[in-house]
C-alpha cells in the first residue's frame, strides 16, 4: 500500500529512531487522507492522526517479539 514507508523491524532495521517513526506515519497519513498537506480546516486532524498512528507504531516495535533473521536462500 505505502510503497515508500520501511520496515522499522530488526532484522530490517536495527536502530529506529522518533524521525523514523513519524515519517512513516505522515506517508501512512497522507496515502489514506489522499493529501500530501491538509488544509488549514483539516490540519488538526491530519497531525493528530499523525500523531496517534506514531504513538501506536512504537507501542507496536516495542512490544514485538523478533526471533532469528530469516533465512535468504
Amino acid at each position: 500500500m505505502c510503497r515508500s514507508i520501511k520496515t522499522l523491524r530488526p532484522p530490517f532495521q536495527e536502530a529506529v529512531t522518533e524521525d523514523d517513526i513519524q515519517a512513516a506515519a505522515l506517508q501512512y497519513v497522507r496515502k489514506i487522507s489522499g493529501f500530501r498537506k491538509p488544509s488549514q480546516a483539516n490540519e488538526k486532524a491530519f497531525n493528530r492522526a499523525i500523531k496517534q498512528i506514531a504513538t501506536a507504531s512504537q507501542r507496536l516495535l516495542d512490544d514485538l517479539v523478533v526471533g532469528a533473521a530469516p533465512s535468504r536462500g
